[in-house]
């Protein structure tokens, strides 16, 4: 089983590449995060032509996620239970051959000490206490998306440049490694301990071909679905395209 997690950056600005890397690659989920567009303008019909079914949480211009899937789902959260209507589009979850799937937007924060900031760190503790609340750590649970948080180190290109800024400041750290401490394992790093590998980099100043990134996107699995876990990578390739997302997919495989 193949599954894929790519924030998008505008399903309808990036609609090309991801048909053409869905083609492709053929991954049988793949988590989507910053659609930027609501659920009736969302392509869906391009994608239902190549056998998948589409579970949306979308919203106007920002935010929004979707959960692509070969096998048949249906949403189970569309954002946390109690949000009211006016609440960002960041979190949708699925079911898929029994493997309860959360595909998570994380705020970016904007800066740190920011309002923004507040906000994401009450974000990312609410999702702390979702799983909590909603999942067993003992069954096969997967967290993937946009965490807009490189976790370590090895993660960022510069740590002198970095530390202390959003996307890798302690309290962000703190936040996510008590997500993590739910029962997650990161299973990029099952297979690869270099660092220097990114899923984003900056559209600016040739970020992407000084490789000058951060690891911000992540599949994360419960401990049922580690052994299961064959193989995790990042796909840097359509990064490389005519007007790319500044985010590039990662996979992770399973038996």
């Amino acid at each position: 089983m193949l599954i894929a997690t790519w924030n998008v950056n505008s399903i309808l600005a990036r609609l090309p590449s991801v048909i053409r890397w869905l083609d492709d690659v053929k991954p049988d989920v793949l988590c989507m995060q910053e659609t930027k567009c609501t659920d009736d303008k969302f392509p869906l019909l391009l994608f239902q032509e190549r056998g998948y079914q589409c579970q949306l949480f979308g919203q106007q211009s920002y935010n929004g996620v979707a959960i692509l899937t070969r096998d048949t789902c249906e949403t189970k959260y569309r954002g946390y239970p109690g949000d009211d209507e006016a609440a960002q589009s960041r979190l949708i979850t699925t079911t898929v051959n029994d493997i309860n799937i959360v595909n998570v937007y994380i705020p970016n924060g904007q800066a740190v000490g920011s309002e923004k900031y507040a906000f994401k760190l009450e974000w990312m503790r609410r999702l702390r206490d979702f799983f909590e609340t909603h999942y067993d750590r003992t069954a096969p649970v997967m967290l993937c998306g946009d965490f807009n948080v490189a976790p370590e180190d090895r993660d960022v290109h510069d740590v002198r440049l970095w530390r202390g800024r959003i996307m890798f400041s302690e309290q962000e750290h703190a936040a996510l490694q008590q997500i993590k401490d739910w029962g997650f394992t990161d299973a990029f790093r099952l297979h690869t301990e270099e660092g220097g590998k990114f899923t984003w980099w900056d559209y600016r100043a040739g970020a992407f071909r000084r490789n000058l990134g951060l690891r911000i996107d992540h599949v994360w699995i419960s401990d049922p679905l580690v052994p299961r876990s064959t193989r995790s990578w990042i796909d840097i390739e359509p990064r490389t395209w005519e007007k790319p997302s500044d985010h590039a997919p990662v996979l992770a495989e399973f038996n």
